[in-house]
């Protein structure tokens, strides 16, 4: 091999030393790098109960937008792991998590993501600060989020049930700070036979001649399968068919060991898009031991609780979800130079993330408002208008915020151009696990018609108007009337609409889609436009006005009849 010539080997010294790298996008503290959270608890709370927790809340965004975002990288390529057999042919059905998620479990039970829920210092406030907490900490924990939001359901459950045995059993367990004694509940009702119609299970329930229930059957999408126990629901041999005939039970789902318990198999982990980190699993039950929570039948009711809480932790999710994509596009903008100038300097791509704060901004306070009224309902605080008002405001909450979470994602990995599109930056991970937000716990359209629903019982149509109106009134500034109006025209409209159709099934649900997504932006428009002015009011800058006029602009009105013969043309 012969030796280059000194002055071929200075120019390739040159050249080396121009070579491009593009730097990564960073993040900084994720409290106090977010516009919407710190004001809205100057807002909601006192000033010592925000001086109480802000020190922790700032801890958590040092950790959230350091050590755990530098882990979470590091561990991208980790992954649940199934064992099912032992070397010696015992069938064990291990599951291995990431190491990420081993220390998300401690730092969850630690800083009380699900305990500060139930809290007595800040009383209905109590959710504010935990949700508070599960905003800024949870995008840096791969989906943590959804054993705790189950555990979370969980607890509420049964505490609503009134079993005090099951009560003095788990509840210590579920609210523990000590990662030693803590455990994570799963929640089975996904069937072969169909999701959000739990009505189609076949699950079985056998009582034997001591008492003991013994359940037989498949589920067919368990979350967190590593759950130290799961509320599910089967039908008592006997029942009548249908949600009616289904009955709650509390399943032991290990031993003090770690171990299964009899009867319970792990057939396979789900091979999902997103969520790739949580340990989704296809059971088989044979005789598995359970206790009954409640009555034999209603079980479906009994598990009511359960859905509020997590389509809460599913819109609060959602919004910090939006939160992460903003903030490494954000960071991406201001290190990334194209066209002889940084991208947040370009008037298109500065145009195109305003208006995902925007979005941002209003999604934030439609899932904080739900956590505000889950609190009060919660510790009996709540008047009956507020009681009506979640009914309502969960749903569209949960829908609303999930639809946003997914755009937003697609368009923040686009916005780092072909980076965004490689899997080893994590980008496109926002999207993926964005994905699953629309999905768990009611879909879309699931949750349009449990809108309607909700919305046709005992004056919640009258209670969400009351509450969207209330925040309009307290909107003086001029910057604010446009927006004020475009949410209070887009309220009306859907109402006026939904009230029409009333009478026309078909063209009713037909329409329940863009009936509640236009409840949904209309309650955020609302909520802006109320918060904007009192950011106005004390000093808190501009954001949150020049967000409620970008947001209005987007379009908030999206009620309006389709032929729906059209629709049966389309269809074949």
């Amino acid at each position: 091999m012969t030796t280059p010539p000194d002055g071929a080997r200075a120019t390739a010294a040159l050249r080396s030393a121009m070579a491009f790298i593009q730097d990564a996008p960073q993040l900084g503290n994720q409290y106090d790098d977010d516009p919407m959270l710190a004001s809205f608890l100057a807002r909601t709370l006192s000033v010592d109960e925000l001086a109480a927790i802000e020190p922790e809340l700032r801890e958590l965004g040092e950790l959230s937008g350091g050590h755990f975002r530098t882990m979470q990288l590091a561990d991208l390529r980790n992954e649940p792991v199934l064992t099912q057999w032992d070397a010696w042919g015992r069938r064990i059905d291990h599951i291995e998590v990431s190491p990420l998620w081993k220390e998300a479990a401690k730092l969850a039970a630690q800083r009380g993501l699900v305990a500060t829920g139930y809290d007595a210092p800040l009383g209905a406030r109590a959710r504010l600060h935990q949700f508070a907490k599960v905003h800024v900490i949870s995008p840096s924990l791969d989906v943590y989020s959804c054993p705790l939001a189950m555990t979370d359901g969980a607890a509420r459950t049964l505490l609503e049930s009134g079993n005090q045995s099951l009560i003095d059993r788990a509840l210590p367990r579920l609210l523990s700070r000590d990662p030693a004694q803590a455990w994570t509940s799963g929640q089975w009702m996904t069937e072969r036979t169909g999701g959000s119609d739990v009505g189609l299970s076949e699950a079985v329930a056998r009582q034997d001649t001591d008492g003991t229930w013994r359940l037989s059957g498949s589920k067919w999408f368990t979350s967190a399968t590593t759950a130290e126990m799961a509320l599910t629901l089967a039908r008592p041999e006997g029942n009548a068919a249908g949600s009616r005939g289904l009955a709650l039970f509390y399943v032991p789902v290990r031993d003090d060991a770690g171990h299964l318990s009899p009867g319970i198999s792990v057939n396979r982990l789900k091979d999902k898009l997103g969520t790739r980190k949580v340990p989704t699993a296809e059971l088989s039950l044979d005789g598995a031991p359970a206790i009954l929570v409640g009555s034999d039948s209603d079980g479906v009711r009994a598990i009511t609780p359960m859905l509020s809480i997590t389509r809460t932790w599913n819109a609060v999710c959602s919004v910090s979800g939006i939160r992460r994509a903003l903030g490494l596009a954000r960071d991406y903008a201001g290190r990334r130079r194209a066209f002889g100038a940084l991208l947040r300097d370009k008037p298109l791509h500065a145009d195109t993330l305003a208006g995902l704060e925007a979005e941002y901004a209003g999604a934030f306070l439609l899932a904080f408002r739900a956590v505000q009224l889950l609190g009060k309902v919660e510790r009996g605080t709540a008047d009956d208008q507020e009681q009506r008002l979640m009914r309502a405001l969960t749903p569209i909450a949960k829908l609303t915020t999930a639809k946003q979470a997914v755009a937003i994602a697609s368009e923040a990995i686009e916005s780092c151009g072909g980076a965004g599109y490689v899997e080893d930056t994590g980008l496109p991970r926002l999207l993926a696990d964005a994905q699953v937000l629309p999905i768990w716990e009611g879909t879309t359209n699931v949750l349009s018609l449990d809108t309607l629903r909700a919305l046709g019982k005992g004056g919640a149509i009258e209670a969400v108007v009351a509450d969207a109106r209330a925040h309009l009134a307290q909107a003086r500034d001029g910057g604010l009337a446009a927006a004020a109006a475009a949410a209070r025209d887009a309220l009306d409209h859907a109402v006026a609409w939904a009230a029409g159709a009333m009478g026309e099934p078909v063209r009713l649900e037909a329409g329940a889609r863009r009936v509640a997504l236009t409840l949904g932006r209309s309650l955020e428009l609302s909520y802006l436009c109320a918060h904007a002015q009192w950011c106005l009011d004390h000093g808190r800058g501009g954001y949150a006005a020049a967000a409620a006029r970008r947001f209005t602009r987007h379009g908030v009105d999206l009620v309006d009849d389709l032929d729906l013969e059209d629709t049966r043309t389309l269809m074949g």
